[in-house]
């Protein structure tokens, strides 16, 4: 099955603003998350998780087609 990702406007303004190093690493974190649906939270909820790399992280709720990215950070 093929998912979606949404980007709140302040996570792509976020993503603008990082080092090449940082955005890598965020977009490797998203597409991580996107491979393993089991591991989101309930559907269409108030509900969100957060998912750590090496050097950052991404906070994101789910819904029956994907994920809406709501934050992200990196520690660079």
């Amino acid at each position: 099955m093929t998912y979606e990702v949404d980007l709140a406007i302040p996570v792509e303004d976020a993503l603008e603003d990082l080092p090449q190093q940082g955005y890598m690493e965020v977009m490797e974190v998203i597409a991580g998350v996107l491979v393993r649906p089991g591991s989101w939270p309930p559907l269409g909820g108030w509900d969100g998780a957060v998912v750590f790399g090496a050097r950052s992280w991404v906070a994101f709720t789910s819904y029956v087609d994907g994920i809406e990215v709501y934050d992200i950070g990196w520690a660079g």
